[in-house]
């Protein structure tokens, strides 16, 4: 039986089941079988080796994956809605621009203390957005020392902002 043929047949004698189980952890029927959907959506996606003995234990996981991501996507719309909710008065609006300028305050003085060809690279990783590889074409320097010296960076910069805050 083809990968198709085997997740079909198992979502038609399984469905209730999967529902079932979204169900009691979400508490809602909709978003149960909307996560019922993504995950046999996801299944057909997959590149994984697909048996009779695996599907079972697969399914779960990513149902178990996908129920923890609908929490944690719940939780952060929840405090962004409470933020934006707070931020009506004028008092308040200015307060995310000062924050966001403190936090660039603070990372330049952190990037001020690694050095110089680490910060460059960490400077083109975060700000420009470019990936390793293109770092490592640009500079002319092996894949792995670019590597290297973003982790020797991020770690600075980590202990610096833990430091700081």
């Amino acid at each position: 039986m083809n990968k198709h043929g085997l997740i079909a047949d198992y979502y038609s004698r399984h469905r209730s089941e999967l529902l079932a189980f979204a169900s009691s952890r979400l508490g809602d029927k909709d978003e149960a079988e909307d996560l019922v959907q993504n995950v046999f959506l996801r299944l057909l996606t997959t590149d994984k080796l697909l048996t009779e003995q695996t599907l079972p234990a697969l399914v779960y996981t990513v149902s178990r994956h996908l129920v923890s991501d609908y929490f944690r996507r719940r939780a952060y719309r929840h405090e962004y809605e409470h933020f934006i909710q707070g931020s009506d008065s004028p008092v308040l609006s200015m307060e995310p621009a000062l924050f966001a300028a403190d936090i660039v305050e603070r990372m330049e003085r952190g990037l001020a203390r690694i050095p110089a060809p680490c910060r460059d690279i960490y400077r083109m990783h975060i700000i420009g957005g470019m990936r390793v590889s293109e770092i490592s074409e640009l500079t002319g320097e092996k894949y792995k020392t670019v590597e290297n010296r973003l982790g020797q960076a991020r770690r600075q910069m980590r202990c610096y902002l833990r430091a700081v805050v």
